[in-house]
């Protein structure tokens, strides 16, 4: 390649990082002593218990199906800020997602009027470490002023964005030490 098409900050891109690497402490690098055991990472387990009675999660298999998949997603996300060792079982028991299904044409739609129509959700957590319980409890969880509290941040137009964070301030509230 001639000179003039050449990059000069590759090469120097390239130095700065193998620079880095080299001055790099020991420890960023270690590997757990041999025979001893690595620390094992967070983990959330979800349970949804009798989804087929619960309040509104759609109307249709595939739509119960793909709510059920992203909040348990979800909830796996958040479960990976808890402290390496730490477990989180969730069971659900009931879910209600925001908005009412009202008819449209030949396909349904779901309406957020702000009103009687708030996301929520009840479920029993338990935090264990090892075998021993940290925190255990029965939440019912709900967002009244769901339609006044979203920001920008909140994504309004993720998929179960409201409910998403409903359960993000109660996971943040119960597990995040102040």
């Amino acid at each position: 390649m001639p000179a003039s098409l050449r990059n000069p900050l590759v090469p120097l891109c390239g130095a700065a990082a193998a620079l880095a690497l080299a001055t790099a402490p020991a420890a960023w690098a270690a590997e757990p002593a041999a025979g001893a055991p690595a620390p094992a990472a967070s983990s959330v387990e979800v349970r949804y218990l009798e989804p087929d009675s619960f309040a509104d999660i759609g109307r249709t298999p595939w739509d119960r199906e793909r709510v059920l998949k992203a909040m348990t997603a979800h909830l796996q996300k958040l479960g990976t800020t808890l402290p390496a060792g730490q477990k989180l079982n969730v069971e659900v028991t009931d879910i209600d997602l925001a908005g009412d299904i009202r008819p449209w044409g030949w396909h349904e739609l779901r309406v957020l009027r702000g009103q009687a129509d708030w996301p929520q959700m009840t479920l029993r957590y338990t935090l264990a470490e090892g075998e021993r319980t940290l925190k255990s409890g029965e939440v019912r969880l709900s967002d009244l002023s769901y339609m006044q509290n979203l920001r920008a941040r909140d994504r309004a137009g993720d998929e179960l964005g409201f409910e998403k964070r409903m359960v993000k301030r109660w996971f943040e509230d119960t597990f995040t030490t102040p």
